[in-house]
């Protein structure tokens, strides 16, 4: 059984907390990556955990790519 899905509109609205820069989704990795801010957020259960606190830092790789 896959992850759940958050709401796609959920997605389009939701901004970096850190940045209010736009996230990207990573279906693969069920996350909301901000670019900008180094950070990426969890989706757990289809849900976005939007708190810095919970964010994983990117690494180098992933920032510039």
């Amino acid at each position: 059984m896959g992850a759940m899905e958050p709401d796609p509109k959920l997605l389009e609205i939701l901004v970096c907390p850190v940045t209010k820069a736009r996230l990207i989704y990573d279906r693969e990795k069920q996350e909301l990556v901000s670019k900008l801010a180094g950070l990426a957020y969890p989706i757990r259960n289809g849900v976005p955990i939007m708190l810095a606190g919970e964010a994983r830092e990117l690494s180098e790789a992933e920032r510039d790519g």
